[in-house]
């Protein structure tokens, strides 16, 4: 039976909003798609818990939790209701061990909840950090893949050339996280944790077709197996 693997999405003025590219890369590693509603109720979150295999948290707007600086004006507050039922979310499939894959903002916000760190604007407070925002021109880079990372297992590669779209960025990480890759610049670009079932990536590889598709492989596999685990 293929993984059914919940997205959350974006709120914005009451309307929810996701990238196609997101179902499309689930869909295309053989799993099935479940996109979850902004929801203020834990009950609907519990029922919702027990249809789905594993978790994808996409990219969204500023993580305001443990920030070490100033927002830039460039990007957009979090809404608060979305604020809200994704911590519902992430909480809930935490709890209940099954896999979670955090995407951009939904990595970071992984990271914040277990305590780490966030850069308010990774270009103003990271050290020789290179541009890594497409509104200033970002484009490409590289990321090296942590030797004994679960990440380069997946991908079978010691290094990747990645999109970059974030003004926010990891500055310290979290309770039992780890850095899994990182920029040129040093900048983390993707974190796992010791527990083996939570992941973040701060590129887009929902946006990066075949080159990220044994990643998204590869987290259907471990949604699937976590999940006949916790109901045996």
């Amino acid at each position: 039976m293929p993984a059914h693997i919940g997205i959350t999405t974006a709120h914005t003025d009451g309307t929810q909003r996701l990238d196609r590219r997101y179902t499309a890369a689930i869909e295309n590693a053989g799993g099935v798609p479940v996109v979850l509603p902004i929801t203020e109720s834990d009950r609907t979150v519990e029922e919702t818990l027990g249809r789905i295999d594993g978790l994808v948290v996409p990219g969204g707007p500023a993580v305001s939790e443990g920030l070490t600086g100033p927002l830039p004006d460039a990007l957009a507050p979090l809404s608060p209701r979305r604020a809200a039922s994704d911590r519902r979310c992430i909480e809930a499939c935490w709890q209940a061990g099954r896999p979670i894959l955090g995407i951009c903002y939904g990595m970071q916000r992984l990271n914040a909840l277990a305590g780490g760190t966030i850069y308010g604007d990774v270009e103003a407070e990271h050290e020789g950090a290179q541009t890594h925002s497409q509104k200033r021109g970002g484009t490409t880079h590289p990321v090296t893949l942590r030797p004994s990372s679960r990440l380069r297992r997946w991908l079978d590669a010691e290094a990747l050339t990645v999109n970059t779209r974030h003004l926010q960025a990891i500055a310290t990480v979290g309770d039992a996280f780890s850095v899994a890759a990182t920029a040129p610049d040093g900048v983390i670009e993707a974190i796992e944790h010791e527990s083996g079932r939570l992941f973040g990536v701060q590129f887009h590889p929902e946006r990066m077709g075949d080159v990220t598709r044994p990643l998204f492989r590869a987290f259907l596999g471990h949604a699937r197996t976590a999940s006949v685990s916790s109901s045996a």
